[in-house]
C-alpha cells in the first residue's frame, strides 16, 4: 500500500528546508536554501533581518522541490512549518512589515525607562525574581522599539511571532499554535492564551494583547494554501495547514521523544535539554513550560544560550592550523578537534568551564567562567572543557526538571550539529550516566514536523506506533563506568559550587559594565 506523505517546512537560523516525508519517516524529497546573509548588524551585537527574506528563501526551496516532484506534491495530505523562536514581525494595518525583525541572536537591551508599577515590582522582589524580570524586560524587542523608535511603534497594528507571519503569507490567516510563539511575548503557556494587558506576568513585555495573532491548538487545521502561495511555491491550492510546534519541540519529537522517560538534548546554536509531560510543572521556579508539538503535552526545557555556537567561536579564535588541515582533507575543523579531545581524560585535567555566554532567565547576572588553568593545559583541553561545560550545565538543568516533575529519565536522544560527533555523544553518555540514542537523520525538526502532522491527522493509533514507524536509531552510546565516576565527582564537588561562589562578583561586574557602557 502506498504511504501517505506530508510537506514539512523548517525555518532555521542559517537555512530553510522544505521536505516531503512519508509515514515511515522516509524523506521522499528535500530542498534546502542557505541564507546568504542570515542577518545584518547595524551596530555591534545587533542582529536583524527582513521577515520577507526568510519567506522568499522558503519559496526558492519550495519551487525547486515542487518543480522536480510535481506528482509527489499532489499526494501530500497536509503542510506545516516549524520555526526558530523569539523573533517577531512588526506589521502595519495591511500586514506589511514596518521594520526588519530583531532576531533571537540580537544582544541589544532596552533601558526600561518606564518600569512596571510599584506593586508588581514589590511582588517580584518578594519572590526573588526582580533581576530575572528586569532582564526579561531589557531583552524584549517591543520595549526597545518603544524607547528608541516610537514613530515605528505607533505604526504597529500586528505584533506577530514570525511563523504567524509566514502563515499569513501562505494561508491569508494570521495565527499559529502557542508552541510556535515562544519568546518575549505575553503568553500564558499553561492555558495557551494571551495574558491580559494588566496581568502580573503579561505586563512585563508591554505589548497590548490586541496586537497579537490568534492562537490555535496543536493539530488544528487553520487554513489552506492560497492561489498566491501556489504561484510562489508550487504547493497545491487548497492543501490544508496543520499546526505543529516550534523547532526544538519538533526536533525532540523527530528524535523519538514521546514520553517522560526520555530527555532530549539539542546541541545547536542554542543548546537545550527538555522532557515532556502531560502535567504542567515548569523547569525552574517561576519559569514556564512550553507547549509541545504533541497535543496535550508540555515541554520542560532548560537552555544554554548560544551553546554550540561557542565551538565555532573556538575554531575561529584558536584552530587555524586545524582549519587548514580540514580544508585539505575536506572535512570540518571540528572533526579534527573531536578526535584530539578523546586523547584527554574526562574533566580536561581539572579545567572546568561554565558556559554563561549569554545570561539565562534562571541566573540573569551570570557570566562565563573558567577555573583550574595551569601550564599543562592546551587549546584541546579548552575545547573539551567547553563541551563538558555545556554538558554540566544541561545536567544541572535536567536535575532541576526532575526535582519538579519526578520524571524517571531512562535515556537521552540527541540532535543538532554537536550530535554528529561520536566523541561528543560518548562524553554526553558518560556525563549523564545514561545511554544516548542517535537517530538516522540530522533533519530532526523537519521529521518531527511531519510526525506531528501524521499524529494529529490520526494516521497512527498511538504515539508508540508513530515512533516505531518513523524513527530509526543508528547508534547507541553507553556510559563508561570510570568516566561516569570522574564526571559525577566534578559535577557535585566543583561545578555546582561555581555559580554560588561567583554570584556576587558577577553582579558587581554587571554593574561596572553597565556603567561603562553608558559612558
Amino acid at each position: 500500500m502506498e504511504q501517505k506523505c506530508v510537506l514539512s517546512i523548517d525555518y532555521g537560523t542559517q537555512s530553510v528546508r522544505v521536505s516531503v516525508i512519508d509515514s515511515t519517516g522516509k524523506f521522499l524529497a528535500f530542498e534546502q536554501e542557505k541564507y546568504v546573509k542570515p542577518y545584518f548588524s547595524l551596530k555591534p551585537g545587533y542582529a536583524e533581518q527582513d521577515p520577507d527574506f526568510y519567506y522568499e528563501c522558503m519559496c526558492k526551496a519550495a519551487k525547486r522541490l515542487t518543480s522536480a516532484h510535481p506528482e509527489l506534491i499532489k499526494k501530500c495530505i497536509s503542510v506545516s512549518s516549524t520555526c526558530f523562536r523569539d523573533t517577531a514581525a512588526y506589521l502595519d494595518e495591511n500586514y506589511k512589515p514596518i521594520r526588519p525583525s530583531i532576531i533571537w541572536l540580537d544582544q541589544r537591551q532596552a533601558d526600561i525607562k518606564e518600569p512596571i508599577n510599584i506593586l508588581y515590582r514589590f511582588l517580584f522582589w518578594i519572590v526573588g525574581m526582580s533581576d530575572t524580570i528586569r532582564l526579561n524586560m531589557k531583552r524584549t524587542p517591543a520595549i526597545w522599539i518603544q524607547e528608541n523608535e516610537p514613530e515605528n511603534w505607533k505604526k504597529v497594528k500586528h505584533y506577530a511571532p514570525i511563523n504567524s507571519y509566514f502563515n499569513y503569507r501562505m494561508l491569508g490567516v494570521m495565527g499559529d499554535g502557542a508552541s510556535n510563539m515562544i519568546g518575549h511575548f505575553p503568553l500564558n503557556f499553561k492555558k495557551g492564551k494571551w495574558y491580559s494587558k494588566n496581568a502580573l506576568k503579561g505586563c512585563i513585555f508591554k505589548i497590548d494583547p490586541k496586537l497579537m495573532p490568534k492562537i490555535y491548538k496543536i493539530g488544528e487545521e487553520i487554513g489552506k494554501i492560497t492561489e498566491k502561495c501556489h504561484q510562489e511555491t508550487g504547493f497545491p491550492v487548497g492543501l490544508k495547514y496543520i499546526v505543529s510546534g516550534n523547532d526544538k519541540a519538533c526536533e525532540a519529537l523527530g528524535c523519538g521523544q514521546i514520553d517522560k522517560t526520555c530527555a532530549h538534548i539539542s546541541y545547536g546554536t542554542s543548546s537545550s535539554i527538555a522532557t515532556i509531560n502531560k502535567k504542567y510543572y515548569g523547569p525552574q521556579k517561576f519559569l514556564p513550560d512550553y507547549i509541545s508539538s504533541i497535543d496535550g503535552f508540555y515541554s520542560s526545557e532548560c537552555q544554554v544560550y548560544r551553546g554550540y555556537r561557542m565551538l565555532r567561536w573556538f575554531v575561529t579564535q584558536f584552530a587555524q592550523t586545524e582549519s587548514l588541515e580540514a580544508d585539505i582533507e575536506k572535512i570540518a575543523p571540528e572533526d579534527i578537534l573531536n578526535k584530539k579531545i578523546m586523547e584527554i581524560r574526562p574533566g580536561s585535567n581539572g579545567l572546568i568551564l561554565q558556559p554563561y555566554w549569554g545570561p539565562g532567565l534562571g541566573r540573569p547576572l551570570a557570566k562565563g567562567a573558567i577555573i583550574g588553568f595551569y601550564d599543562v593545559h592546551t587549546k584541546f583541553h579548552l575545547y573539551r572543557a567547553i563541551i563538558e561545560g555545556i554538558g554540566f550545565e544541561l545536567k544541572d538543568g535536567l536535575n532541576s526538571i526532575m526535582r519538579r516533575s519526578h520524571n524517571n529519565i531512562k535515556y537521552l536522544t540527541v540532535s543538532g550539529g554537536g550530535s554528529k560527533s561520536d566523541a561528543i555523544c560518548q562524553i554526553t553518555s558518560d556525563l549523564f550516566n545514561l545511554p544516548v540514542y542517535k537517530s538516522e537523520t540530522s533533519e530532526n525538526s523537519s521529521l518531527g514536523c511531519a510526525m506531528s502532522q501524521f499524529i494529529s491527522l490520526g494516521e497512527f493509533s498511538t504515539l508508540e506506533e508513530a515512533k516505531k514507524s518513523m524513527i530509526r536509531y543508528v547508534k547507541i552510546f553507553k556510559p563508561n563506568k570510570e568516566a561516569v565516576e570522574e564526571y559525577d565527582e566534578l559535577f557535585k564537588k566543583v561545578y555546582v559550587n561555581i555559580y554560588p561562589s561567583l554570584k556576587k562578583s558577577y553582579k558587581n561586574l554587571t554593574i561596572i559594565q553597565d556603567r561603562n557602557n553608558k559612558k
